[in-house]
């Protein structure tokens, strides 16, 4: 395992949630999410195409990904991810004719459980992931709103991720990989702005070095569904 040296904006960050610095894994999550390039894959779930998925590069530092059904491709939905330093942040999505603009209101740093957490943002875009990849996992919660800029309604949301370091990984498709592991749970209160946020989604993404995303997928709610990858390409 090789190690490198870690940026002096992670030291920062570190710093101000009182973690300790950690080593990394040698990776970034460009080789892994392939965020920088023209790549797409297909999963497939029950024996059938379930989805599709593509990054379009936008600049050096942005990217957009659409996810969707390949018979209907492109679709309108897009998440816009921009690389700042050390970090991967989300800057919002485009959906149904208009763009959600993300910004938090409270971050947070911690474990792979989740524990000795650290707030270390309080506006801004989300910070969704960290570029080089650490060699243990670590957890990130975000509070927010969403801004629908078409109508200017505000939605409350949150979201805990674990990020898991990188292990060998493989599907029904394709053996012998290495993957990085989202957990993820995103809650909102879209539908009934004066209310509480509720719980949408739990589930686990696995994201292949050098292929891409939805590599293995496990929902877990609001009802337990699971995909698989079968393709990959550029495009």
């Amino acid at each position: 395992m090789r190690l490198v040296a870690i940026g002096a904006a992670t030291v920062a960050v570190l710093a101000t949630t009182g973690l300790p610095a950690s080593a990394t894994s040698g990776d970034d999550y460009g080789q892994y999410s392939r965020i920088a390039a023209r790549s797409a894959g297909q999963y497939w779930a029950d024996g059938k195409v379930a989805g599709q998925w593509a990054w379009k590069p936008l600049s050096a530092t942005t990217s957009e990904i659409s996810w969707g059904d390949p018979k209907t491709w492109p679709p309108n939905y897009g998440e816009k991810f921009v690389r700042d330093g050390d970090w991967v942040t989300l800057d919002g999505w485009s959906g149904n004719g208009t763009y959600y603009r993300l910004r938090v209101t409270k971050e947070q740093i911690g474990d792979a459980k989740c524990e000795n957490l650290r707030t270390f943002a309080t506006s801004g875009p989300q910070h969704y992931v960290k570029w080089d990849i650490p060699a243990t996992g670590y957890c990130l919660k975000a509070w927010g709103t969403l801004t629908e800029e078409s109508s200017g309604k505000v939605i409350k949301f949150g979201h805990t991720q674990i990020w898991s370091p990188p292990a060998p990984c493989s599907n029904q498709y394709i053996s012998g990989q290495t993957c990085i592991k989202q957990w993820e749970s995103w809650w909102d209160n879209k539908g009934d702005l004066s209310g509480p946020i509720t719980r949408k989604l739990d589930r686990d993404q696995y994201i292949a070095r050098d292929k891409g995303m939805a590599f293995r997928i496990h929902q877990y709610f609001p009802k337990t569904w699971k995909a698989e990858a079968r393709s990959y390409w550029t495009w």
